[in-house]
């Protein structure tokens, strides 16, 4: 079958849906800078709908705000990518939908957008439980474009689901 994704990132997303569907459990996701790519890479599996819950895509400040709960004073303080932007987006993600897990991801995917601080490429991954353990990660994956920065994010995302479900 073809599919819009490549063949590792279906292969996990296919280990996700398959795991999460024997165990009776519902992902959800809070996308940023992948603008629902993570959605749509676990949706690309048939029976997905009994896992994915729903995906939010809040590409801009306002819908942070408005559909995660992120603090405004969060984004003022430490910007729209950051660690503590993406913490609160998928605590968020994870208490405005029926899912047992949640990933957020924000970041600059490029190629524009980057700065000494914050450069093109830079991705903050957050991944919650229910039961309340988080993990975050801070990706440096360069200026290797905005397709690969994208790719390799929802690559990190999945794997981060993986491990919330195997602990």
């Amino acid at each position: 079958m073809m599919s819009l994704f490549p063949q590792d990132i279906i292969s996990t997303a296919e280990a996700i849906i398959r795991d999460f569907t024997a165990a009776g459990l519902m992902v959800s996701t809070a996308e940023s800078c992948t603008g629902g790519l993570i959605a749509g890479a676990l949706t690309e599996i048939s029976g997905s709908s009994a896992v994915v819950d729903r995906g939010f895509v809040t590409y801009t400040n306002s819908a942070k705000i408005e559909m995660l709960g992120v603090q405004a004073e969060t984004l003022l303080r430490f910007g729209a990518v950051s660690e503590e932007t993406a913490r609160q987006m998928v605590h968020g993600a994870l208490f405005r939908s029926r899912a047992e897990i949640a990933v957020a991801v924000t970041g600059i995917a490029g190629p524009g957008g980057g700065s000494a601080e914050k450069p093109v490429g830079l991705v903050h991954l957050a991944a919650k439980s229910r039961a309340g353990t988080l993990i975050h990660r801070k990706m440096l994956y360069g200026d290797i474009g905005r397709s690969e920065v994208r790719l390799a994010t929802i690559r990190t995302a999945l794997e981060m689901v993986r491990t919330l479900y195997a602990t």
